[in-house]
């Protein structure tokens, strides 16, 4: 008798399936994403790890020193050698108020996006799904706040958290608003995108078969369909990261963000911009440069990522 042999499954982990899919192949053809994707996460760490690597504390007045203003980058005739890329007005090490102020604009782009993201979907979950009035009073919503451009949402919404708040416009209590007023100001971009989404998906079979089998409209919702429209949601959050940091800026710069006591990359811009016409260029330019860098590098991953959720436009 021959002795019977048993064959044994090998079932992919999971780093092996990703190495295998279409997103790992593409991005190992595109030099653009590669490189933007190793300046994205090197910001990301060296801002998170400010406390670490930072040379100072801009919060801690001990170690700001008025008579240290104004010093140029090391590069410069009069800089100090403490101070790779000078100081601000305040004494502050520029080095030092980027990396913190680069921690604070990253923490209200993520943090903005997350609650787009959840007014965006759940808007747009049961626009699509149930669609009649429900469609209609929320897409008209979304409508008359899209006709006005997301910066003056934010700038309308912005003023009256300040008139409110006041004084508590400080800290992570800043933080949290600027979620806030970005979060409301953009959440129209997202819920579109997913209503249109759930009325491609919700006349398939499989969601025909799930209310056959009793399952509730919630759970046909947010179990089946919307698994199947996180494509698009990806794509979308990736650009809108980007949009809420630069409306981030352009809040700080106006005002209504961050104090410049509190760095940030648009407070900083905004505190050196009195000081260009007087040579101190480097206070504005320098965050200016990280604010550019960073946003540009999200915008190409989010190009990329655009091109590989649908590969008719992918020409890798």
């Amino acid at each position: 008798m021959t002795p019977s042999t048993t064959t044994t499954q090998v079932v992919p982990t999971r780093w092996q399936r990703f190495r295998a899919s279409y997103l790992f192949y593409s991005f190992k053809r595109d030099r653009v994403a590669q490189i933007s994707l190793l300046i994205f996460v090197a910001l990301v760490l060296a801002a998170f790890s400010a406390p670490l690597i930072a040379p100072t504390d801009p919060y801690d007045l001990a170690q700001i020193d008025i008579l240290n203003s104004e010093l140029p980058p090391v590069w410069m005739e009069g800089s100090d050698p403490a101070f790779l890329l000078g100081t601000d007005a305040q004494g502050r090490d520029l080095l030092s108020t980027i990396l913190y102020g680069a921690r604070v604009s990253l923490l209200i782009g993520f943090g903005a996006v997350m609650l787009q993201g959840l007014l965006g979907i759940l808007f747009g979950l049961l626009a699509g799904y149930y669609g009649g009035r429900i469609d209609a009073v929320l897409m008209r919503i979304a409508d008359i706040q899209l006709s006005f451009s997301t910066l003056m949402v934010a700038i309308v919404v912005g003023a009256i958290f300040k008139a409110t708040f006041g004084n508590l416009m400080f800290g992570e209590v800043a933080v949290l608003i600027l979620i806030l007023i970005i979060g409301i100001a953009e959440w129209p971009q997202i819920a579109r995108t997913v209503r249109a989404s759930v009325l491609a998906e919700k006349s398939k079979e499989y969601v025909d078969a799930s209310r056959v089998m009793g399952f509730g409209s919630a759970r046909i919702m947010f179990r089946h369909i919307l698994p199947n429209t996180l494509s698009p949601i990806f794509v979308i959050a990736t650009v809108q990261i980007a949009n809420a940091i630069i409306s981030e800026a352009a809040l700080s710069f106006l005002g209504l963000g961050m104090p410049e006591t509190q760095p940030s990359l648009g407070s900083l811009i905004k505190s050196g911009f009195d000081y260009i016409q007087s040579g101190s260029w480097w206070i504005t330019l320098v965050p200016g440069l990280v604010l550019v860098v960073l946003v540009l590098v999200v915008n190409l991953l989010g190009d990329w990522l655009r091109d590989v959720m649908n590969p008719r436009l992918y020409k890798g």
